[in-house]
This record gives C-alpha cells, structure tokens and sequence, in this order.
C-alpha cells in the first residue's frame, strides 16, 4: 500500500518559502569528518540513490567492521521489513503484512551492539508518514545518539528507476503518462503518492531536522561519475580504512531494461484485468517471473534504455534546483555538490533509436521463473529443495505429475 502524500509534497514552487529560511548555508567538505564514536547512523536512502549498493557493502563486510569499533546489526543487507513495520506500512502487493516483532528483533540487534558505532541502512525510513513516527524510530535507535544521512540524486535520473521499480510493483501506466501524472497533475499524488513523499527531498531532509536537528543530519549528493565515492564517505564518516567497503554483486535489484519493463507492465494489465488475487503476483510474477529474468539475464548495449522526454528532464532540474538551495539552506551538512540536483544532461540522440522489443531468451526465462514458482510451492509443502535449485527437466516433471493428478480426481 502506498503511504499518501500531502499537498506540501507536490513539486510546487518554493521560492517564497526560501525567503523565510536562514541564510547560513553550510560549507562543502571533500572528506568529511567523521562521527563520534559511538554513533548510531541511520541511511534513511530514500529509494534509487545508492542505497542496495551501500547495503550490499556493508553487509559484506560485516564481519571484518567490529575491528574498527563498527557494527552492522541487521542480520540481513536491508532489513527492509522491519523498517516498514515502523514507518507503519504494508509490505510489497500480495507479501505477508510486516508486523511489529519485525522491528523489535532490529532493535534488540541493535541494543546488542553497546556502545559500538552502529550502522542501520532503509530507503525505506523516508516513507516515515510523519513526525510522531519520526521521534519513535529516533528514540528507539538511540535518541541523541542518532545521526540521519540522506543520500540524494537528481530527479532526472531517479524517475525511470522509480518508474520500472513501481511497475515491479503492479502499476499499469506508461511512463511517460507517469510523468504526466507526477509533474503536471496537481495534487500530484496518483497514482504513486509515495513518489513525492520520498523524492521532494528538501521536505524530507525538513522532517528529519524537525527531529533531530539540523547538527545530526549530512546530506550527501551522489556523483555518478565517481562510483565509489559513495562507499568512501560512509568510511570516512565510520572512521573505517579505506576501500573497506567494496562492491557486492546483486543481479536480483537490477532496474528493468524498457522492453523487460513493457512486457511487465502489460502482463500487470492481464493480471489485474482478470482479478487474480495479489498473492499469486507475489509469488508468481514480482518473485517468480521477474525475479529468475533478472538473475539469468543480464542487459547488452543493444537494450533500449528508458527515455526520459526533454520537458520532464528540465522540470526536474528546476524542482532539483528549488530543493537543493532550500537544503543547504537548513545548516545541515552538505556532502558533494548540490548544482548536481539541477544539472540538465544533454538529450538522448533519437536517431537511429532502436525499437525496445523483448529478446526471446528473456522471455522464456521470466516464463521458466513463473512456472519455477507453482513448483517451489509444491517443493516446500514437501520439505524439498527450493526452486533456483530445481532443474528445468525435474520442474516439467513435477509439474506433469500435478497436472495428471488433477486430470485423474476429475
């Protein structure tokens, strides 16, 4: 379920409210310094700013953090449902409801650590629905102990990534009829409200400072251009040695090409046109279908890329450029360039542009990871081995045999 978002989240001008702010403006630091010991940093994300990458890093070097006076207590890379337990939101359509055990088994890991410097990493501490539920997740994780990071990166470069992300999701809207709907459709909350709730980032990074204060919250702005730069700021502000954190492979959060994107968004159509109950999506399509295609296909230069039209790329640089004079207008610390908010990249050449048409290997393996599915739900009932594990001859089998026996009761 999406969380709504209030008319304060639309992309709306905000240079009026920029007179009422303070002048101070915080100076940008190439190395900041790092946090006193015994910090508890909180990556609020939100989404498609480096967050599975950071995850991925950090859960990797779980084991080798404690040396340096840091640990990573979530017993997963992204302990994603408990976080949405706290920020009091459902789970992804058709997924089991998050219940509130989810977030106290992170407390108590986190309780465990002492008084460690600690790590706790969720894009999904943005979607907090507002400051009560704030001040909770701040007083549980540690009180004045807490330091907020937002990691942040332009719109221009979020949108289709968001976009796909929500089409794994169930949605059925194209894309560019989705940036319609987000940038010229006041309230601007459908059909995705969550959209502006994590990514009108000046009003996210405001929440935050509500509660903790401007001196506990670096924001930083993530340069594509430097891969890694992202993974040496969480060192530096950790007081870990340098390239600690390395890179983690993770073929299952790859975005969608737009062709995987299409074929998804039209299957979602089928689905929802014919009333198939969210759980069977679930289990069949979002963890089934999507998730072998991702895992056994990875994208070639000749995939075509989501485009992003011209107008949407400049009305996001504005609103880019709106939010980053307003954050560093707040005293909090700026970590990177904010201008990067506001950059115009130079429009995709349309010439020669191929036509997105799905290769027919990518469609077998979503279809295998489908039927993978139904067979894994039989495995498990019979306590056998899970379905990445099943091979194409013995899922047929399987398969067969259910069919025959039906047929046979018939």
């Amino acid at each position: 379920m999406e969380t709504d978002c209030t008319r304060d989240d639309a992309p709306v001008n905000a240079r009026a409210e920029l007179a009422a702010m303070p002048a101070q403006r915080t100076p940008l630091t190439a190395a900041p310094a790092p946090l006193p010991a015994g910090t508890r940093l909180l990556h609020i994300g939100p989404h498609k700013t480096g967050t599975t990458s950071i995850q991925g890093a950090l859960f990797g070097a779980k084991e080798k953090m404690p040396e340096y006076g840091v640990e990573f207590p979530a017993a997963s890379r992204h302990p994603m449902q408990a976080v949405l337990a706290a920020c009091s939101r459902g789970g992804m359509i058709g997924d089991t409801t998050p219940t509130e055990r989810h977030w106290q088994q992170l407390l108590e890991q986190v309780d465990a650590t002492g008084r460690s410097t600690s790590v706790i990493s969720s894009e999904f501490f943005a979607d907090a629905p507002d400051d009560a539920t704030i001040e909770r997740v701040v007083e549980q994780l540690g009180g004045e102990r807490v330091h907020v990071l937002v990691t942040l990166r332009p719109l221009a470069k979020i949108m289709p990534s968001q976009w796909q992300q929500y089409v794994q999701n169930g949605l059925r809207m194209g894309y560019e009829e989705w940036l319609e709907h987000m940038l010229r459709k006041a309230p601007y909350e459908k059909p995705n409200p969550s959209f502006w709730r994590r990514h009108r980032h000046d009003r996210l990074v405001e929440r935050w400072v509500r509660v903790v204060g401007a001196d506990r919250v670096t924001v930083v702005v993530v340069d594509d251009r430097d891969r890694e730069g992202l993974m040496r700021t969480f060192e530096t502000l950790l007081g870990l040695p340098a390239d600690l954190l390395q890179p983690v492979p993770d073929t299952a959060n790859r975005s969608l090409t737009l062709a995987e994107t299409e074929m998804l968004r039209n299957l979602n159509k089928e689905f929802r046109g014919n009333g198939l109950p969210d759980e069977l999506y679930s289990k069949l399509i979002r963890n089934g279908a999507v998730m072998h295609m991702k895992n056994a296909c990875s994208p070639t230069v000749q995939d075509v890329k989501i485009s992003t039209p011209q107008w949407a790329v400049e009305a996001a640089a504005e609103i880019g450029a709106e939010m980053a004079e307003r954050i560093t207008a707040m005293g909090v610390r700026v970590v990177g360039d904010p201008k990067l908010l506001s950059a115009v990249p130079k429009p995709a050449s349309r010439e020669g542009a191929a036509e997105a048409r799905i290769a027919p290997e990518v469609a077998a393996q979503a279809l295998y990871g489908a039927l993978a599915a139904v067979a894994e739900t039989q495995s498990t009932r019979a306590g056998a081995r899970g379905v990445h594990q099943t091979s194409s001859k013995e899922l047929v089998r399987v398969l067969g045999h259910r069919c025959l026996k039906r047929l046979r009761r018939r």
